[in-house]
């Protein structure tokens, strides 16, 4: 008779009756924020800024195709059909065939920062942008409110909204400008669709530029003065908060950079007081007036600055000045450098730029420049940047009766709008169109993204200023006649507007 095997494995002895289970040291205190005058939890300051970050959901009206096999993947490839979620900002041809009625489709989610106990949100325009619904769901009691958008800026992926509640959590700001490299930081967010997380990090670099994923549209001006933090950010970050370790607002989370798409040590956030001067302008205005010069820029190198007999590579030299622009007005010429600005000293031609977008339209700014080997200082009446939309940008703001020419973004005929769309030099006069909503009466006229617009109902335009007040005279009008020129020469487009 064969003996019974063991199971394989750690042979357990039974317990004795009288056996007692030992005791462990519990010690049911909280941990202090502080242990050997180190720090030793965040708890507290995520517990102070938790609940004024939310959750914004998007969604879109979507056609529904009526044929299935449109919705494969690999027949939608092979025809070259955008995807269900892919908004056309009307670069590419209009597709044909398959469309039926239209239905609200989820696009994404983000987060967002309350900044205002009556329920104003901040969060990244491209977290919102295309949207048709905006849901806002709160940290603390899940409870959801259909949000409206107050106002949005591409152009630092900036977006305010507004939700119908009282004696919310708001945020307190930080002096961003304060900021400094190493500094302890915590990003909040709800990354990849869960619930709220906190990562922690520092400070690794400020004033980060050339960042492109998730800002804005091909052809935007970009004002891009990132803080870059290796706390890790993911998507569904975007739009939430970079907090220091008081838990006040520093920034409002907005890129990653990354091989893989997920994190790698590398994020950036919007600084908080540029984000808080984007939102009082949008709130106040509907839009972001920014001071414009009019010249084009470019750094200069070890050999530039020898050349123009400079001891360093700081400052911005001018490579084109604008016809008629403040610059020219004010006598500044190609070849000067500019080192400063109402004091302030000139790094690189990205500083230039922000601290002009940060002054105001027809105010003075004191612009010294460098000039065959010495120092001059010019006077400059700012004008505004012409590059905006040919009617409004928001959706609340547009009249009931909306524009013939709603949905076109124009800016002006430059050496940068030249070379990204490849516009040849004989086209010499007109206003390129930067962006077309995919669904505007433009875009079904065939008008696409590089087009110059010559002539609105047979009155030549000339910069983009000019096209926007031609398009406020037309606002009754249905039909509205252009004359545009592209890569094949000029032709007369009817764009129509349909009720």
């Amino acid at each position: 008779m064969c003996a019974a095997l063991a199971p394989l494995g750690i042979a357990q002895e039974a317990p004795k009756p009288d056996a007692k289970a030992p005791e462990v040291k519990v010690d049911s205190a909280q941990l202090p924020p502080q242990v050997g005058g180190r720090v030793a939890t965040f708890a507290p300051v995520v517990e102070k800024v938790a609940p004024s970050v939310v959750t914004i959901a998007t969604s879109k009206m979507m056609k529904r195709n009526r044929n299935p096999y449109f919705n494969d993947p690999m027949f939608r490839r092979f025809f070259g059909l955008p995807e269900p979620d892919e908004e056309d900002d009307g670069s590419k041809p209009q597709q044909r065939g398959g469309a039926g009625k239209k239905h609200l489709e989820r696009m994404g989610l983000g987060s967002g920062v309350i900044v205002a106990p009556e329920g104003y949100v901040l969060t990244n325009n491209h977290v919102i942008e295309g949207a048709d619904e905006i849901i806002v769901t709160l940290a603390k009691d899940k409870k959801e409110y259909k949000a409206k958008k107050i106002g949005n800026d591409p152009a630092t992926d900036v977006a305010v909204l507004k939700i119908d509640a009282q004696n919310l959590p708001a945020i307190t700001f930080a002096d961003s400008a304060k900021v400094r490299v190493g500094d302890l930081v915590l990003a909040v967010g709800n990354p990849f669709g869960l619930t709220q997380s906190v990562t922690m990090g520092i400070v690794s670099a400020l004033g980060r530029s050339g960042v492109e994923p998730r800002m804005g549209a091909p052809g935007d001006t970009h004002y891009e003065d990132f803080i870059q933090t290796d706390a890790s950010i993911n998507p569904g970050n975007s739009g939430g908060a970079l907090v220091d370790a008081e838990g006040r607002l520093i920034g409002i989370n907005t890129a990653i950079f990354s091989l893989t798409g997920g994190n790698q040590g590398i994020g950036f956030a919007v600084p908080a007081n540029l984000a808080h001067g984007v939102m009082d302008s949008l709130i106040k205005t509907g839009h972001v007036s920014r001071g414009f010069l009019g010249i084009g820029l470019q750094p200069l190198t070890d050999d530039l600055a020898k050349q123009f007999k400079l001891e360093s590579t700081n400052g911005a030299l001018v490579s084109e000045v604008q016809p008629k622009s403040p610059a020219e007005k004010a006598g500044i010429e190609t070849g000067d450098v500019v080192i400063e600005v109402n004091g302030k000293k000139v790094e690189d031609p990205r500083e230039l730029q922000m601290f002009v977008a940060g002054l105001a339209p027809n105010s003075n700014a004191e612009v010294k420049i460098w000039r065959d080997g010495k120092e001059k200082t010019v006077s400059v009446m700012l004008a505004e940047r012409p590059t905006q939309k040919v009617a409004s940008a928001n959706e609340e703001n547009k009249p009931e009766e909306p524009d013939v020419l709603d949905g076109v973004t124009v800016g002006e005929l430059d050496s940068d709008a030249r070379k990204q769309f490849e516009i040849p030099e004989s086209i010499r006069n007109g206003v390129v169109v930067m962006k077309v909503d995919g669904e505007s009466p433009s875009a079904e006229a065939g008008i696409r993204a590089g087009d110059v617009i010559l002539e609105i109902n047979r009155q030549g335009v000339k910069n983009a200023k000019q096209a926007v007040d031609l398009s406020e005279k037309l606002k009754k009008e249905k039909k509205v006649l252009l004359r545009v020129a592209g890569k094949g020469g000029s032709r007369y487009v009817v764009v129509e507007r349909k009720d």
